[in-house]
This record gives structure tokens, sequence and C-alpha cells, in this order.
């Protein structure tokens, strides 16, 4: 309910608009308000409905009103009397008599210019004693003058002996404390929005910080010195402790909002969030869930070609069991975390492990390591499992991927713990480990330590693995079955167990198969020249017996790659089970054996150095044109000195093969090789020309004459007889 003369206060951070209410017409449901922190202020009127609707949304709050204090009368100096009681007269004389003409705004300006002209008082004058009055709160002290606000601001100031300014000695022993004031459902209510305001933020204030600014807000007089706001704290007597705030802020406030507001969602999600059951829960056997991720390893290694070259950090890839805690594939290389890294892991987790083994030089049983097969579900990361050949597992292999929200390597909490003992074992027994994050001066580089390659540290990682399948797993709820039968929770017991025991989630794939789903997509065009794809030509020994690229039934097909080896590319048949192999062309060939990034590489720095040639050779062409046209030119000038106007066009066409017989002549006198007569061939030529254009005019018979002196001259040129 909205009574008359209540203040509030409007929580918006640009707004922070306190208000009074000093009128309210029930009947037509509408009020009048004016803001009390204005230098002047005149009535603005609202809906009542509104007003209301903005309380109960916290966008306005009640508030203490900041004009009341208790003045003594006796302690009121007379020059402060004396201003007060002549501005109370304008209240008593127009308040009352003027209120309607006061309140609206049309006809309120003429109406205080009158008010102004009758009491010999400024415009301005005039506003101000009636703002002052409503801004107040209503009441003749309202109108008293603001000395307590009075003084120079940057100005020193007549000091007394005995008198002290701003903090307080601490030599007081009378151990005076805070008295406060009652916290009712209005300071609960400007708690709680300043909680939402100030605290629940990004910038993460302390609570201290927080009442600091709910002083400032709503338990301070505010006042203007030289253009700048400034703020006054209120008597002690009329605001709440730090001591009450923080009561009611540790038995109300909301944690979870708190967290989630100042840290973020993802950071509840991953550290505060209660933690009431675990991945086993989960699960109801081997294979129900793998979990895969990535990590680099603390360490780094060296070039297997040329151990002098260090080549960084390795990736490691890892799938667990959730259920038994077994590790079912692994993957140590430079790939990643990228989906080349994940699908080395899943090729691995079908390999025969055994065999997988001795490529390293290790040594195992079936039974030590026993897993190569399909699970039901895969946990993996968003980035690594988003497209790709993904769509494949889940149609193809019948495998559901469930991929985490980012941030929340918590939900593989399996694997990740995994990678955290690797990388402490790694820290404490390998040369070129990562000791700490970031070293001091004078340190030693631990980079230059680095001696394993990437083979060595892949074996010492298998021995690794080995060991977690074999070691005890502390805090693992085991199951009643479990105790009855005795056994002992590493994960090679458990996952034995499980298969033993538990629904049958595991299955096997032919591994050219999985191969051939894991791999990426691709679509190469069909034409005359082969399959084209990513630049590249290539063909089949059945495109060419069944001529497909005579007959082209599409324009495209899909295919498969592996963008580590370019040198073919597979076709499926519509069985999903058998395929096609195409190698490259020789037209392709000088891509062989390259990498698909270094081909795109290729392709695009061809293309960067085509557009970058692009305006020079634009400007090589104008300037040919240019050449061209000033050839031209010299030319027909040349022409207009020498052609004979009185010969005719049919003569002159009718002479063209003569002339170019004569013209081959001569071209071959001048470009014979015979480097000690040039000088006498140049004069025999020069005759020649002569002699021409004196036959110019003459018929056929003196042309053939004067081709035999040609040929005549030129074999004495040449000393033939």
């Amino acid at each position: 309910m909205i009574y008359e003369n209540m203040t509030f206060q409007y929580t918006d951070k640009e707004k922070r608009e306190r208000i009074r209410v000093i009128y309210i017409d029930n009947d037509q449901r509408f009020l009048y308000y004016v803001n009390i922190d204005a230098a002047t202020s005149m009535p603005k009127k609202e809906l009542v409905d509104k007003l209301e609707s903005e309380i109960n949304n916290n966008i306005l709050i009640s508030i203490k009103d900041p004009f009341v204090k208790n003045l003594k009368e006796e302690e009121l100096s007379e020059l402060q009397k004396e201003k007060r009681d002549l501005d109370w007269i304008i209240i008593q004389k127009y308040w009352s008599t003027e209120k309607e003409a006061l309140l609206e705004k049309n006809g309120r300006e003429n109406k205080l210019k009158d008010i102004a002209d009758e009491n010999n008082l400024s415009l301005n004058k005039t506003k101000k004693i009636l703002s002052r009055f409503w801004q107040r709160g209503m009441k003749k002290n309202a109108l008293l003058p603001d000395y307590s606000n009075s003084g120079g601001k940057g100005k020193s100031k007549k000091l007394k002996e005995d008198s002290k300014i701003g903090r307080p000695r601490k030599t007081n022993y009378i151990g005076e404390t805070e008295q406060g004031i009652s916290v009712t459902e209005d300071i609960k209510k400007i708690f709680e929005v300043s909680i939402n305001k100030f605290y629940r933020k990004k910038e993460k204030i302390s609570l201290a910080e927080t009442y600091n600014l709910i002083l400032r807000e709503f338990f301070s007089d505010r006042f203007f010195i030289e253009g700048q706001e400034e703020y006054k704290v209120w008597d002690k007597s009329r605001i709440p402790t730090y001591q009450q705030f923080y009561y009611w802020f540790r038995n109300s406030t909301d944690v979870k909002k708190d967290i989630f507001f100042r840290e973020g969602s993802k950071e509840y999600e991953l550290k505060h969030r209660p933690l009431l059951k675990n991945s086993t829960i989960e699960t109801n056997g081997p294979g129900t869930r793998f979990q895969i991720d990535a990590t680099p390893g603390d360490i780094y290694l060296v070039s297997t070609f040329n151990r002098n070259r260090i080549i960084g950090k390795p990736v490691l890839y890892a799938i667990i069991d959730v259920f038994s805690r077994l590790v079912t594939g692994i993957y140590v290389g430079l790939e990643g975390p990228s989906w080349t890294g994940a699908m080395m892991a899943l090729d691995n987790m079908i390999e025969n492990k055994v065999q997988f083994c001795k490529k390293y030089g290790i040594n195992i049983t079936e039974e030590q390591w026993t897993s190569n097969h399909l699970p039901e579900i895969i946990i993996a990361d968003r980035g690594e499992f988003e497209g790709y050949s993904v769509e494949n597992l889940i149609n193809n292999l019948n495998i559901k991927i469930e991929n985490t929200p980012p941030f929340r390597g918590d939900l593989k909490g399996i694997v990740e713990r995994s990678f955290r003992t690797t990388n402490e074992k790694i820290k404490h027994k390998t040369p070129g480990a990562i000791q700490k994050e970031y070293r001091q001066r004078g340190d030693r580089d631990y980079r230059l330590d680095a001696t394993l390659t990437l083979e060595e540290f892949t074996e010492i990682y298998i021995k690794m693995v080995l060991y977690h399948n074999h070691k005890i797993i502390s805090k693992y709820e085991m199951e009643k079955e479990m105790i009855v039968d005795e056994l002992t929770p590493t994960p090679i017991n458990l996952w034995n167990w499980g298969i033993n025991n538990k629904k049958g989630r595991l299955r096997v794939v032919d591994r050219d198969i999985m191969r051939l789903n894991i791999l990426p997509k691709g679509k190469a065009s069909v034409s005359r020249a082969g399959f084209k794809f990513k630049g590249l030509y290539y063909s089949s020994q059945k495109a060419i017996e069944e001529q497909w690229f005579l007959k082209p039934k599409y324009r495209w097909i899909e295919i498969v790659y592996d963008p580590r080896d370019m040198n073919q590319i597979y076709i499926l048949h519509e069985d999903g089970r058998n395929f096609e192999t195409c190698y490259i062309l020789e037209k392709s060939i000088q891509y062989r054996d390259c990498l698909l990034e270094e081909i795109i590489f290729q392709k695009e720095l061809e293309k960067e150095l085509i557009e970058w040639e692009s305006t020079k050779q634009a400007q090589l062409s104008i300037d040919l044109d240019k050449e061209i046209e000033d050839r031209v030119k010299k030319a027909k000038k040349e022409k207009e000195k020498t052609v004979i106007e009185t010969t005719s066009k049919s003569k002159r066409i009718q002479g063209i093969k003569e002339n170019r017989q004569i013209e081959k002549e001569i071209r071959r006198l001048e470009e014979a090789f015979d480097i000690s007569k040039e000088e006498k061939k140049e004069g025999i030529v020069k005759e020649i020309i002569k002699s021409t254009e004196n036959n110019e005019e003459h018929n056929d018979v003196r042309h053939k004459s004067l081709m035999d002196k040609i040929r005549r001259k030129r074999d004495e040129s040449l000393g033939k007889k």
C-alpha cells in the first residue's frame, strides 16, 4: 500500500532515483511525486498501479526517510529560524489554496511566476522553496537551510586546540558500541535488492564492500559541492550495522544463486554441486560406458632421427571402462587433441593388445590385457567428437556418443584422474619432465633434459597402463556379490568379474571395418581426368575396367580418407564391409606421401602467390597494350611516308605472294650464320631492297628475274659458284 509522504528508491543501477509521494488521488488512482535528490524538483504525475507493480518487482523499494531528524528548537540558530519562518509563509499561503495548480504541469509555470511577483521573489527562489518543502517531508523544518553541508572543499580549516576532524582518535576507553536500527521488512528488502545488485556480480566484491555500497545508496545524504556529487552517511542511530547485515546474509542468502552469479554455472557444476552419486552407478557391467579424453604429457621428447632435436610434448589419449576402470585403448602421439588422435585411440581400443605391446618389445599374455571390444556408450569431449565420422560410429556400429558440456571435465572424472596419476609419475621419473609451470631466472631449462623419443615414451606409458590395470582401486564401491566372491577390486579383476556376472555389453568388430567407419568422409568429383579430391586425382582398377571415367553415372562419389596418408582414398561398397582402393595418379605425384595439411597448405600458398602477382600481371598487360599502341602509331606514320597512293588496291593485293617470296629471301640472307661477312651481307641486302623498289611496277617476268638476281647475290656473298 502506498501512502502520502512515503519515500522510495529505484534499484536501477543508472537511475538510482529517490522519490517522495506528495499527494494521492485515490478516486482516480493516480499520485504525484518529486525527486528528493534534485536541486529543484517539480511534481510528476503517475498511476498508482504502475508504482505498485514496480514495488512488487523490486524495481522500486521503500526506504527510510533520509530527512527525518530530531531537531530541538533551542539548538537552531536565529538565522536558521528566520529563513525557515519566511519561507514557511509562502507554503502556508499557497500550498493548501493552490495545490491543484502547483501539482499539474499545465499552467504551473504561470502560477509560479504569479507567486514570485506577489511576494517580490525570483522564480528560482520560489521553485527552491516549494521543492525543499516537497522533498524533505512537507513540514516546517523541511525549510531549514543546509548549513551542515557548508564549507570550502580543499580549503584549510581553522581548528581549535581541542578539536579534531576526520577519523576519531582511538583513545576512547568507554567501550561505546554501535546501536543500529531494527531490521524491518523494508530493511530486509534493501538488503535483498543490494545483494542482487552488488554482491552477485562477476566482479566478486566482498560483503564488507557490499555493506558500504548499501550505506551509500540507501542510508546517506546526497549533495553537490562544486558540481561533484558527495555522500554523507547518516548517524549510526539511523543505519543498520555490519553485524546486522552479515547476520541477515548468513541466514537468508541462497548459496547456489551466489555461486551461479559470482562464479558462473560452469564453476558451480564443476566444483560446488552436491556429489550424491558416482560414475559407477550409471553402469551395469563392462562396456556400458567408456570414457575417452586427451591431455598433453608433462614431458618434452626428442626426435627419433636426431636426439639433439626437441619435438615438444606428446599428446596422451586414454579410453577407460567406467565399471571396471580398465584402460581399454591408448594413443601416444603428436596429433591433437583432435579427431585424428581420438581416431587412433579408438583403433587401439579394438586392437589385440598382445600384438600391440609386442611392437614395443613388451611381451604380455592375453589375460594381462584382455580388452579389444566396442562399448555401448562413449563419453567424450564435444570438440573432438562433433562432426567428422561420429555419425558412422552411431549409425553403422551402434555406439551412442555422449558429449560433455564445455569445461565439464569432471563428467569424465575417471580418465581425468588417470591422467593426473600418469603425469605425477612422469614428473618424478623421467628426464625432460615439466617440474613447475613457471621457472625463475637462473633455473635450468628442463626442456634441455629431454631424452626419450616418442616410441620410448610410448613403451613407458604402456607399462604404466599395465600397472594401472592390476592396481587395487581405493574407494571403489564394491557390490555385495563382489564381496561374497572375495573379489580384489583391481581393474582386470572387475572387468573379468563383470563379464561373467553382469549383462553382456561388449561387442567385437573387424578392424578394417572399424577403420573405415572412423576415417573422415569426403566427396570426390568424377570426370574423364579421374576422381578429384582436395585437388588431387585418383583412379582404381575397378573404375578403369568398368569405364567409370568414360561414361560417369554420378558427378560426385562418397569416399573415406586418412588425412595422414593421401596416397590413396577408399570407396565404400553398399554392404558397408568391402571397399575399393583408389591410388593417386601421376599428375598429382608431387603430393605423394604428404599429409593433408601439407597439401592444403601448398594449394593455398599457390593461390596466394597467384593473387599476389595478379596486380603485377595487370600492370604488365597494361604496359604491353601501351607499347603495342605506340608501335602501331609509329608504323602508321612510316606507312604514310612510303606508300604510293597511285598503286591500285587490286595490284597491292595481287603482289602479296611475290612480295612474301622476296621478303623471305631477304630474311634468309640476313639470318644466315656468317659472322665474318656481316658488313658485306648488309650491303647486298640494301642493294636488293633498292632493286626491288625500282622494279615494283614490273610484271611477273621482271619479278622472276629479280628473284634470280637475289639468289645470285646471296650465293656470291656465301662464296658459292
